[in-house]
């Protein structure tokens, strides 16, 4: 069994190229985590996901344990074989959702008592549960559970919250069972406030874990707070462990985000963009819907080597989004997935050349330049 293990490679002024080895297999850093919350990556089969050059993918213990539930899933051999993913998952604890449960939940020191979104049945979940349910799941990263602060929150209640989510961190490091080639991530809480930022991060370090997320972020403070915030608390975190940041986020955030030191990703955003019609590409997004794409015979992106661009035309994925044709989610979800995971590998080529400021510039203005249109 292979020990879990995290090398920093090879580093440019803040970013860090490195590779994590796990129970399921290495992942090379900086890395995008596909989102697969129900046991799935919505409309990609797992070879597919695996074509983009994805290796690690991100479960969820809130929707897994509701349905088909972790007992379930474990009776069948666990997550991995279960949804067909040898490779490691990471689980989110279900913090995030049950925060975005609002009026449905009710919070004290123990742990969230909510109503199921699916049949309203009473359901609590506590840093103990969470972690078992995720022990269920197999997951190869577990993450402590947390209260995904909102934002924004005048400071006397972040550092409510925080403090709360440290005592439940050291709850879930208690219930979490060591087991080699696995491991747990605490969360860092505080907001956008950096004294606080700096509590939980000591706070989390004091308790020891196998890596460090950062949470609380990209849920409304916009770009520029996103990473100022970053600025300052990346670097508090421990050099020698991955530095993952939670539900981040467009490859422009990416882009920023791995020149401030932060080694893992996920995001719902390319597969959702991609069921609602909309293509990331090196030229910014392009909304496939739009008309001017309805003759295009040019792909959606001439140096990209997905299906979608291979052997489709622009207007033949217009048509389909137009006719509402499940393949067009399958195409487009799997360009941007494709596109996500070639900026990353962009990136992690770029650091060990020591060449990042000038990759990202290039990507800027790439970016800025815009969708060429149709002569």
């Amino acid at each position: 069994m292979t020990a879990f293990a995290f090398d920093v490679e090879a580093t440019d002024g803040r970013a860090r190229a490195g590779r994590l080895r796990t129970a399921h297999g290495e992942i090379e850093t900086p890395v995008f985590m596909p989102v697969g919350t129900a046991g799935t990556v919505k409309a990609m089969l797992p070879a597919s996901v695996k074509a983009t050059g994805a290796s690690i993918i991100l479960g969820n213990t809130y929707h897994l344990m509701l349905r088909p539930g972790a007992e379930r899933v474990a009776a069948l051999g666990g997550l991995h074989r279960f949804m067909n993913w040898p490779g490691p998952i990471l689980t989110d604890s279900g913090g995030f959702q049950v925060m975005s449960l609002a009026g449905l939940r009710k919070l004290d020191e123990e742990g969230v008592t909510f109503a199921s979104h699916i049949d309203g049945q009473r359901v609590k979940l506590t840093p103990e549960s969470s972690t078992e349910i995720q022990d269920l799941l197999d997951a190869t990263i577990t993450m402590a559970f947390d209260e995904c602060t909102e934002y924004p929150a005048p400071h006397e209640k972040a550092a409510e919250s925080m403090r709360l989510s440290m005592r439940w961190a050291e709850r879930s490091r208690n219930a979490f069972r060591n087991r080699e080639g696995y491991g747990q991530f605490g969360i860092v809480q505080g907001s956008t406030f950096e004294d606080l930022r700096r509590e939980s991060a000591e706070a989390l370090t004091g308790i020891g874990f196998e890596g460090y997320a950062i949470g609380g972020l990209a849920v409304g403070e916009g770009q520029d707070e996103m990473f100022r915030t970053l600025d300052f608390t990346a670097p508090m975190l421990p050099e020698a462990h991955p530095r993952y940041l939670m539900g981040v986020g467009k490859p422009d955030d990416l882009v920023g985000s791995v020149q401030r030191g932060v080694d893992m990703f996920d995001c719902v955003a390319p597969t959702r963009s991609g069921r609602n019609g909309q293509a990331f590409t090196r030229r910014g997004t392009v909304n496939i819907r739009n008309a001017r794409h309805k003759d295009d015979p040019r792909p959606l992106d001439d140096e990209c080597g997905c299906p979608a661009c291979t052997d489709y035309s622009r207007a033949y994925l217009h048509h389909l989004v137009k006719a509402k044709e499940i393949l067009a989610s399958m195409l487009l979800s799997w360009h941007n997935l494709h596109y996500y995971q070639s900026l990353m590998r962009g990136m992690r080529t770029a650091i060990r050349s020591g060449g990042l400021d000038n990759f990202a510039a290039a990507f800027r203005a790439e970016q800025a330049a815009g969708d060429i249109p149709p002569i």
